[in-house]
Order: C-alpha cells, then sequence, then structure tokens
C-alpha cells in the first residue's frame, strides 16, 4: 500500500470522514510545507502520550485528576453522568451546571458488543457509595444526562437501576422542543416528551 493509500485510510477511520474527504485531506497535506506535517504528526503523537481518563470522573486529562474534579468551587455533592468526555463541554458551555461530573464511556449497546463491564458503571457506583472524593461529601444527586436515543434510553435505565440500592436521588434531563423550535415541524415523539415534562409557569 502506498504511503498515500495508508494515511487515507487511516483518515477515514475517523468518524465523519468518507473516503472521499479522507483523500482530499492527505493531498491537502501533500501540499503543506513539510514543518506543517511533522507539528501535526507531533501534536497526535503528544496527544496519545498525554492525555488520559482522570482517575474520578474518566474525563480526559494530562493529570491523574482533571481540573473539574480539583476545583474546590464545584458541588461535590451532585453529579452529571455522561456518555463522552465531549459531552462535558456542551454542559460546561451553558453556564448552569456547577457540579462533578462522571464519563461512562459509551452507551448500552449489546447488538455492537457493549454490556456494562465496558463503561465506567462500577466505578459510578461505588464512587456514589463512598461519597465523592473531593471534600469526601455524600452524594446527594445524580443527574442521567445520556443521549434521547434508544441506546441512551437504555443506559440510563440501567445506572438508574445500579444506584437505587445506593439511596441517591437520580434525575434525568429534560427532552422536548428547543428554544427557538416550531411546533410545526416538531415530530410526534418530541412534543410528547414536551408535554410529559412540562413545568409550571
Amino acid at each position: 500500500m502506498s504511503a498515500i493509500e495508508d494515511l487515507a485510510t487511516e483518515l477515514s477511520r475517523l468518524p465523519g470522514i468518507g473516503r472521499k474527504t479522507a483523500l482530499r485531506l492527505t493531498y491537502h497535506l501533500l501540499r503543506q510545507p513539510v514543518d506543517q506535517s511533522r507539528r501535526l504528526a507531533h501534536a497526535l503523537l503528544t496527544l496519545g502520550e498525554r492525555v488520559r481518563p482522570c482517575a474520578r470522573c474518566f474525563n480526559l486529562t494530562e493529570d491523574d485528576v482533571c481540573s473539574i474534579c480539583r476545583d474546590p468551587r464545584r458541588d461535590a455533592t451532585t453529579i452529571c453522568v455522561v456518555e463522552q468526555a465531549s459531552d462535558i463541554g456542551a454542559i460546561e458551555r451553558a453556564g448552569e451546571f456547577r457540579g462533578l461530573y462522571h464519563v461512562l464511556g459509551g452507551r448500552l449497546s449489546p447488538l455492537d458488543g457493549v454490556g456494562p463491564a465496558d463503561l465506567t458503571i462500577g466505578p459510578l457506583v461505588d464512587r456514589v457509595g463512598a461519597g465523592a472524593p473531593a471534600g469526601g461529601l455524600e452524594v446527594r444527586e445524580v443527574i442521567l444526562a445520556t443521549n434521547p436515543s434508544l441506546e441512551g434510553e437504555a443506559t440510563a435505565l440501567y445506572v438508574q437501576g445500579q444506584l437505587v440500592p445506593q439511596g441517591v436521588s437520580v434525575t434525568r434531563i429534560a427532552r422536548g422542543l428547543p428554544v427557538g423550535g416550531d411546533l410545526e415541524y416538531a415530530d410526534g415523539v418530541t412534543i410528547a416528551q414536551a408535554l410529559a415534562a412540562r413545568r409550571s409557569m
């Protein structure tokens, strides 16, 4: 296999990158100065060597414990459970949540061979049972923020079942119409979820 084909194959393994896009990226890189390709290669190697899961929440970090877990201003009594570390950024951008996080590392998907043992559900249960490591405070609420897909819902239900014996309050993020959305174009499931999650004015 040629060097061009080899790189295009590796790039096409990335999410959202098809074969044509991978080839375009490969030829783009070939047109750049060699120093730029070296910087890209170095950044990729550094990423693989330095970034690891946080020892507490499994967020991605270059330290043993991530900056969120180390932050004494965070509310250690509330944990928000997400599927991937990238989901944390979306929640943080909203600026409303001040608790801690727990990254599952995916979602239950029996068809893809992903079971409970492949996720960090066990460490979450242990973490809730022992109290949040930061400050030793008791965890009072776990917010399940998995995606509103079939697998995400199944994961949330499974995690809820595992946490019930811990006596902690387990909540689920609300689902429904987005701000600026139009009822006319919303699907039936979204409208049903919005009605179920309604609140008083």
